[in-house]
């Protein structure tokens, strides 16, 4: 199928841009290293450029893919020194495996997740309970990250079901790697529609957010940060320090971005 072969090419495509693989080298080197969701890219950069503008460090190396791929990376062993996760499952899992220092965890952001359309699309439609989908879709398919791993697909299956328009569109998936694969899909017109965070779609002009879900439809989408347990690098807890300070809040928020900055077991 041509939506499977895009997929592959996409997957290969992201990895080779967001540089998941990071080299060993930089383990022994001072470089400090940061697995990030795929969903952060756009607002990370930029508070990174600041942060080396403010400080004249070395800019980070930022490996960007799903939560999941980057937990299960840290596991195997994968050198980082700062885990940004776009779930609290993940982080729990990563701390679960003793794989962060649970005194430096924050849960730092907040997003939602809409359903978004090619920009030239006519297709208006309100998230509610009892919404055809599968209507609206046609011959298509729904682009959304993997439901069963990527933080932005199990969310987005949550909200479908919970709308009731799950098992009329669960076969019409196109399932990706990551949230900005499925981005890309709606974005190249390969998808007549798909769920992705609204900060994805502000980042392409050639897509637009149909509707927003409602919130009570999904459980909260929240973004954790820590250092990893095993990080020598002095700027580790450094620039996760920074980045909850108030000159990195315009690049998230710029972004779409809730800024909430909460330590471990705040409510």
């Amino acid at each position: 199928m041509n939506t499977r072969r895009s997929l592959l090419g996409l997957g290969l495509a992201l990895v080779m841009g967001f540089g998941t693989a990071v080299d060993t080298a930089h383990a022994q080197s001072k470089e400090l290293v940061v697995f990030a969701a795929a969903s952060l890219k756009n607002a990370l950069d930029d508070a990174a450029a600041t942060w080396v503008k403010e400080t004249g460090k070395p800019a980070p190396k930022i490996s960007y893919a799903a939560s999941s791929v980057l937990a299960k990376q840290l596991e195997q062993g994968a050198p980082a020194d700062i885990f940004f996760s776009a779930d609290l499952d993940w982080m729990d899992y990563a701390a679960g495996k003793g794989l962060i220092r649970n005194d430096s965890r924050v849960t730092l952001l907040a997003n939602r997740i809409g359903l978004i359309a090619p920009a030239e699309s006519p297709l208006t439609l309100k998230l509610a309970p009892g919404v055809d989908l599968a209507a609206a879709l046609g011959e298509g398919r729904l682009a959304m990250g993997n439901v069963d791993s990527v933080p932005a697909g199990k969310y987005g299956k949550a909200a479908l079901e919970k709308l009731g328009a799950w098992d009329k569109v669960k076969d019409k998936i196109a399932q990706a790697d990551n949230v900005r694969a499925a981005l890309l899909l709606v974005s190249r017109g390969e998808a007549p529609l798909g769920i992705v965070y609204t900060t994805d779609a502000a980042a392409d002009p050639k897509v637009k957010v149909v509707a927003t879900f409602p919130q009570d439809s999904h459980p909260p989408i929240l973004y954790p940060i820590a250092v990893t347990k095993e990080s020598s690098n002095a700027d580790a807890q450094g620039f996760l320090t920074w980045l909850r300070g108030t000159t990195p809040r315009a690049a998230f928020e710029k972004q779409g971005f809730t800024v909430l900055n909460q330590p471990a077991g705040a409510s």
